[in-house]
Formats: structure tokens, C-alpha cells, sequence
């Protein structure tokens, strides 16, 4: 049984979450409702199943993943839920659904774009995935559904008012990075940093231009120290792939200039940045700390670190208690993990995420 929005205007009131046919036509009359929308795009940090949708191998509907809060499946790179799941929960929305989920035409709450192994770069695992480039043009065609169900004022009011929660870039580094691919080696860190960023901030000022005004980013996490470039290493114990740490640090402080640059420049425009690569290291250097008693290795893979990323495929193990472990495969967190950094994203202080944390966006 589908959950819809009917509008009893015969009787001059709006109610949610009612179980009738709709009337569309009366539905138009209606106030827009008073929450915040969220509106999701990225890679596998945030990707809650858009990926089983497209031609790709880089999915996860498949065992063991979602053994935890799902117990099935469902597309998410962890055993349960990710951070935009606990980012709604918090938020008090329902989850949001993939937008590539068959059928899915309701945007009232927001809609997740997100897509495992995307970048920034249109070339990061390009015709596997979808990039961020897609991803906009996916939120331009939300946009004009929203107009047409709502009108423009509802969705005029809608888009500025909701919150565009963004993690991107991970794949434009760590992919060619740990693939010892030539495509960072021809240029200069500082300007593949700069394509990357550039691309970003493109797509930033796209969604501006669409009306959207509130932005919440997670940087770049110490890739460097997962179980994936640890195996690289031929098992060094303790390390962290320098070569990796130093281009997510130039990626970051990139960022953060860039949004400075971006809140002077346009109109209304508010962000939140998570320190993600500091609150990552922090975890995985004191586990304990946080609950967890393994940072170094993955609970599932193979090799050393169960670092080779072959989750659910031929030859992998399985650790036996998921929420003892930070990471859940060779790069991605648990879902024990993905609710401390949520946490941190929603409610930290302006050491670790700022200028403003998510739950201050989502109270302007």
C-alpha cells in the first residue's frame, strides 16, 4: 500500500501520510508542507540503490550487504543503513528512495541521486556510473515534475527551502590512485585537485541557478588508511598510503576555499562542511573510543586487511560481528560507523563540522 498526500480542501484542511486516491487538482490548492526536502547526490557513501538500476558492476545487491537493519540487500555499500538514511531519520523524513527506483514519482521529501563508484569528473569510471554531471540533470527533471504536480510557487518554495546534501570525490582520487593509473600522474596534484574542485563547483552553481540555497557536504575521508590501500602496501602494519592522504588534503583545503569563495559570490547561499577526514582518523586510530574493537582490517573481503575488495563474490570471508568493525568492505564504513559520522554531521561543533552543522541548516 502506497503512503499519499491528499488535500481535503472541501473540508479547508491539508493532511499528510493519507492512504486515498489523490486529487491532483485539488492537491495544487494546498500549502506546501512545513519541512525541509532533502535532496541527495554522490558516490557509494551516499547511494541508497540507484546502482542496481543501471548496467554496472559496481553494486551491492547482493549478500552479505544490508544483513543488518534491511536483512536483505538493498544497494547500499554497508551491512544496513548509510548517512543520508540517518541524516532523514534525524530530520524527521521518512527515507528518502533512489531515484532510479522504478515508479518513484514523489518528491515532496527530496529524492537521493547518488551513485556507487561516481566522481566529479565525468571520466571517473565513466558508463558505469552516475556522475554528478547526470546526477544534475536528473535534478533539472525533478524540477519540472515538481511544477507540474505542484505549480511553480510549491516548488518554487520547495527547492530554495530544502537541503542539498553532497560526498563526491572519493572515486576521482582513490580509483586511479590504487589502479597505479596514469591520469593523476600527467598532471600536477594541485591541478587535478583544481579539475576536480572545478567540476564541483560547477554543478554547486547549477543548483544554485535552480534555486537551492543550503548545502551540507562530507569531505574527503583518510582514504589513504582503508583496508583497500593498506593491502596495497603488501600489509605494512599501521600505515596510511602517503601518496593518498596528501592529494585528499590538498582536496579539502581546496574545498573549503572554494565554498568560502561561493557564500560571498552567491545569493543566499549557506553550507556545512564535515570534517570527515579528521573525525575518520580519529576512529579508526581509537576504536575503542567509539565503540568498535577493529579499524585496520575489513569485516568482509579477502587478503590482507580483507582489504581486496571482493565482498559477497568469489573467495571472501566474513567477519562474525559486523558492529565490532569501522569498516564493513575494503573501503566502505558499517553502518555502526555511517551513524557516528551522521551524528557528527548532524549535530558536531564548529571544530568538526561547520560553519554550521545540519540540524542549524535545517532550522533556518
Amino acid at each position: 500500500m502506497v503512503s499519499l498526500r491528499f488535500c481535503f480542501c472541501f473540508f479547508l484542511f491539508c493532511a499528510s501520510n493519507v492512504i486515498l486516491i489523490p486529487n491532483k487538482s485539488l492537491a495544487k490548492t494546498c500549502p506546501p508542507r512545513q519541512h525541509k526536502a532533502l535532496f541527495v547526490f554522490g558516490d557509494s557513501l551516499f547511494d541508497v540503490g540507484n546502482n542496481n538500476y543501471i548496467n554496472t558492476t559496481d553494486q551491492a545487491n547482493f549478500a552479505p550487504y544490508g544483513e543488518k537493519f534491511f536483512k536483505y540487500p538493498s544497494g547500499r555499500f554497508t551491512n544496513g543503513r548509510v548517512i543520508p538514511d540517518f541524516i532523514a531519520e534525524f530530520a524527521k523524513l521518512p527515507l528518502i528512495q533512489p531515484y532510479l527506483f522504478p515508479g518513484n514519482r514523489d518528491y515532496i521529501d527530496g529524492i537521493n541521486f547518488a551513485s556507487g563508484g561516481a566522481g566529479a569528473l565525468v571520466e571517473t569510471n565513466q558508463g558505469l556510473v552516475i556522475d554528478l554531471k547526470t546526477q544534475l540533470s536528473y535534478f533539472k527533471r525533478v524540477i519540472k515534475v515538481l511544477r507540474q504536480e505542484r505549480g511553480d510557487a510549491e516548488t518554487k518554495s520547495l527547492v530554495a527551502g530544502a537541503v542539498y546534501l553532497i560526498s563526491i570525490g572519493s572515486n576521482d582520487y582513490l580509483g586511479p590512485l590504487s589502479q597505479n593509473s596514469s591520469i593523476i600522474s600527467s598532471y600536477s596534484p594541485e591541478k587535478y585537485v583544481d579539475m576536480v574542485i572545478g567540476n564541483l563547483t560547477t554543478v554547486i552553481k547549477e543548483m544554485h541557478n535552480q534555486g537551492g540555497r543550503t548545502f551540507g557536504f562530507v569531505n574527503l575521508g583518510p582514504l589513504g588508511c582503508t583496508p583497500l590501500v593498506k593491502a596495497l602496501l603488501n600489509g605494512s602494519e599501521g600505515l596510511c598510503r602517503e601518496e593518498v592522504s596528501s592529494i585528499v588534503n590538498l582536496h579539502n583545503t581546496a574545498l573549503l576555499v572554494e565554498l568560502q569563495k561561493l557564500e560571498k559570490q552567491l545569493k543566499g547561499f549557506k553550507y556545512s562542511v564535515l570534517n570527515f577526514y579528521d573525525v575518520g582518523f580519529d576512529v579508526i586510530s581509537h576504536p575503542s573510543k567509539y565503540g568498535f574493537k577493529e579499524a585496520s582490517e575489513a569485516c568482509c573481503g579477502s587478503g590482507p586487511y580483507r582489504g581486496y575488495y571482493n565482498c559477497g563474490g568469489k573467495g571472501y570471508e566474513l567477519c562474525k560481528n559486523a558492529t565490532e568493525y569501522v569498516f564493513f568492505d575494503a573501503v566502505h564504513p558499517t553502518e555502526g560507523a555511517y551513524e557516528i559520522f551522521s551524528q557528527f554531521i548532524w549535530n558536531g561543533n564548529h571544530t568538526i563540522t561547520g560553519p554550521y552543522n545540519l540540524k542549524a541548516l535545517f532550522q533556518l
